[in-house]
């Protein structure tokens, strides 16, 4: 479906679309058009109050702006984007914004505050996926319109039911799910009170640097530069072309028919390692590898054990030799990135400790157990590498691979012994992580409430303790030492292994600059791109 923004560029769409597709091999593409060779496929929504997806969220972020966004070099400050100055009242119940002037949106009405209060209502209405991030706060569907409020064409205000730190709001408002979109446009498209979803799936409404033009599922996704938004590069459009394979991507870089390729193998980045007709851009993103320990299994319920697992595994090795391009050992359950991160590495292999532990546990004889893994590389890889080490100090692991779904399915019900997967986060800020992990008030069978920390029956009042009090500080500095020694206690005592951080990269042909990655998809920007 072609968006009202399709008028902004008018006939040019067809033909480049046409040369998109019936392009010959090799050909160098258009200056002024940017190609990227890209995974689609993980994207259901373009409505930046209903995308949970990476890719989704990452095209949102192109499109759409929040209030605020991370800084980009200090994770620990927040910067103005459509907000120019905040405040909080004494009780920190009340926070007041204060929108700058002149953002526009692509369709030149000027952004205000009730576009701003309209957007954050709707997502909380609308109560898709991402709508908890901010839904913590006490908003409802029955009390948002009055605590989330325009007082003035520049001023918002939100009322919070209890007290909140000012950083973690406005981490929370920096997450996709806080962009602001045209109130006006979104109900010109209402069907049956929808809010204009079902338009906004596939069309947009944003301030960003760009506009969706077109999206066919798994197939490509054609963006336009907003005229009045705050792209200043020499770039008119960006066409992202699905392309499953990453060999096909490597082989479309090199021939010029992409200017980017963005999901390539550690193999694949090697061959561009050191050409100087390529720049990687690389970034530590949200992604950490990590094992659980499901603790209705008796051996693994053992502290010792946690330890002993810990201290046997070869992480230097698994890194340098199974994913040295793709990973880059990890070890805290927030990723490098995050404000309050910490980047200590405690646990090396070490075989003796390991074993004196498992002593230590009664378990000098070992025990078997099976571990289930995700099918796709890199995981079957690091699987039996784990199995190796684990077998060294009489843990003898069976491999069970499967679809991710289906190790994810397990882990749900509770039902595996020992699972290698991975997690991602929700949103930027310390708690999104810290909450997951930490934080499990039902550990029964039947809980409401299911945190990654549940499937694995695990449950500790002490880490919750400490997890509630970091999010609730309001001094900043104070919150990120909490957030500190909070991880530093769960690497010692808790029943998971992290071990790798996922890099992503852009390999990028000479001629083009300006790309940037962040730590979570949204912060994935063209907003300064350019090519020669």
């Amino acid at each position: 479906m072609i968006s009202r923004r399709n008028l902004l560029i008018g006939g040019a769409a067809v033909p480049f679309l046409s040369y998109v597709s019936l392009v010959p091999a090799f050909a160098e593409t258009p200056k002024d058009i940017l190609v990227v060779a890209q995974q689609l496929d993980n994207m259901t929504s373009l409505d930046p109050h209903e995308s949970f997806e990476a890719v989704g969220s990452e095209i949102c972020g192109n499109i759409y702006q929040k209030l605020v966004h991370p800084n980009l070099n200090d994770a620990n400050k927040v910067d103005p984007t459509l907000a120019e100055s905040w405040e909080a009242d004494a009780d920190s119940k009340v926070f007041t914004f204060k929108l700058r002037a002149g953002a526009t949106f692509a369709s030149g009405a000027p952004v205000t505050a009730e576009d701003a209060a309209f957007s954050l209502q709707r997502a909380i209405k609308m109560n898709k996926g991402p709508a908890f991030i901010i839904a913590q706060f006490g908003f409802t569907p029955e009390n948002v319109e009055e605590r989330i409020a325009a007082v003035d064409g520049s001023t918002l205000r939100l009322t919070l039911e209890q007290p909140a730190s000012l950083a973690f709001l406005l981490y929370c408002l920096s997450a996709n799910v806080g962009s602001i979109l045209e109130k006006k446009v979104a109900l010109e498209n209402e069907v049956d009170g929808d809010l204009g979803n079902a338009w906004l799936q596939k069309n947009t409404a944003g301030s960003g640097e760009f506009a969706l033009q077109s999206w066919k599922p798994s197939e490509s996704v054609a963006l336009t530069v907003n005229p009045n938004g705050p792209y200043k590069g020499n770039i008119k459009r960006i066409i992202l072309r699905h392309v499953a394979d990453p060999s096909s991507q490597l082989l479309m870089l090199q021939k010029g028919d992409a200017d980017i390729a963005r999901n390539l193998s550690s193999e694949q980045l090697r061959t561009l390692q050191g050409d100087e007709n390529y720049t990687l851009v690389r970034k530590g993103v949200a992604s950490l590898v990590l094992i659980s320990l499901n603790q209705k299994q008796a051996n693994l319920a053992k502290p010792q054990v946690w330890q002993a697992v810990k201290h046997a595994l070869d992480y230097k090795g698994m890194q340098e030799n199974i994913v040295p391009l793709t990973h880059k050992i990890h070890q805290s359950f927030l990723p490098e990135g995050y404000p309050g991160v910490v980047n200590d590495a405690p646990f090396v292999k070490d075989v003796a400790k390991a074993k004196a532990l498992m002593a230590e546990a009664g378990l000098e004889a070992g025990f078997d157990i099976v571990m289930d893994h995700y099918s796709a590389q890199p995981y079957p890889d690091l699987a039996q590498a784990i199995q190796a080490n684990l077998a060294e100090i009489g843990i003898r692991v069976q491999l069970q691979a499967a679809e991710n779904r289906q190790v994810l399915t397990k882990m749900r019900a509770r039902e595996h012994q020992m699972a290698l997967s991975a997690w991602g986060s929700d949103y930027f800020d310390p708690h999104a992580n810290a909450d997951v992990f930490n934080i499990n008030p039902d550990n029964s069978d039947d809980a409401k409430s299911r945190p990654f920390l549940w499937r694995s029956s695990w449950q500790d009042a002490e880490m919750a303790k400490k997890a509630e009090a970091a999010r609730d500080e309001k001094d900043p500095a104070k919150r990120i030492a909490l957030y500190e020694e909070l991880q530093r206690a769960h690497m010692e005592h808790s029943p998971f292994i992290f071990m790798l951080q996922t890099t992503t990269t852009a390999a990028c042909r000479k001629s083009v600059a300006g790309i940037r990655l962040g730590t979570l998809s949204d912060a994935h920007s063209y907003a300064e791109a350019s090519k020669a």
